[in-house]
């Protein structure tokens, strides 16, 4: 399971495999700067169109078959690129068949309700893919380290994540969860260069210094919620994501390997064929 992330010689043949963590993630063994499965920014640039298309073709295939989905959930800490990867990726699927869902602080109205009732509410329909700019992990992540539920409840809510997650699975929703992993560094370089840009300072907010003081508490939290909840139905994969390039082309990779592991297929055709052929044929 993920560790220190292997070399590219000594990849496995699949990304999924590299990337895939489990109950023995050492999460700071991972380096934030890593590049698997690709050689350079060149090569991964080169590669990202060739994915693209196939993506749209089996994202087609995926809606026209009609009974399975895809969620995507993207976590980690501000500023990793769960916007971006939404910009530079997702963009290249259907936008009619992709449902974008970003769950900020919840309201009155989620709070009054299971943390998994927001959840719920955006999961994806038959055919679809639903992308979860953060998810249901907040609650075992910011709760956990603000100290927003007591320590003896999160056990519990590691179990309730596990079995929905096993739910939607046995439902036809196929699960893909990346933690975008960055170092405290870099995340230090991306908010100053928020307050180097005025069109970025909407983006900027000070409790974001705020939350820096909490690192090693976040980090402490994605590493126990990933060991606890990555299972063979929903796996996590810890992507290393210094490098934008990098992030943006494993996360396609990866819903590529995913897609084509699905291998959804076009409905069996009822036409008939020559009879329409001649209607048309037919027509002034």
């Amino acid at each position: 399971m993920l560790g220190a992330v292997p070399s590219v010689a000594s990849l496995p043949t699949s990304l999924r495999d590299a990337l895939r963590a489990g109950a023995d993630l050492e999460l700071a063994a991972v380096d934030t700067r890593s590049t698997p499965g690709i050689g350079g920014k060149a090569e991964a640039a080169a590669a990202r169109g060739g994915i693209a298309e196939r993506l749209d073709e089996l994202q087609e295939r995926l809606f026209a078959e009609g009974t399975r989905s895809l969620l995507l959930i993207l976590q980690g800490m501000d500023t990793s690129g769960k916007g971006g990867t939404i910009r530079h990726v997702v963009t290249a699927l259907n936008p009619a068949w992709v449902d974008v869902a970003a769950f900020k602080k919840p309201t009155d109205e989620e709070l009054a309700h299971h943390f998994l009732w927001r959840i719920e509410r955006r999961l994806p329909g038959p055919g679809g893919v639903t992308v979860f700019d953060r998810s249901h992990y907040e609650d075992v992540l910011v709760v956990r380290v603000h100290g927003l539920v007591p320590p003896e409840a999160l056990p519990t809510r590691y179990d309730e994540i596990d079995a929905f997650e096993r739910r939607l699975t046995e439902a036809g929703t196929t699960v893909v969860k990346c933690m975008l992993h960055i170092s405290r560094s870099e995340q230090k370089e991306r908010l100053l260069a928020r307050l180097d840009d005025p069109t970025k300072h909407w983006k900027f907010r000070e409790g974001d210094i705020d939350e820096r003081a909490r690192w090693d508490a976040y980090q402490e939290a994605y590493a126990d919620a990933i060991r606890r909840c990555s299972t063979d139905v929903a796996p996590w994969y810890v992507v290393p994501a210094d490098r934008k390039w990098y992030r943006n082309w494993a996360i396609a990779q990866l819903l590529l390997e995913t897609l084509e592991d699905m291998d959804p297929r076009y409905p069996p055709s009822t036409l008939d064929v020559p009879r329409l052929r001649k209607r048309l044929a037919d027509e002034r």
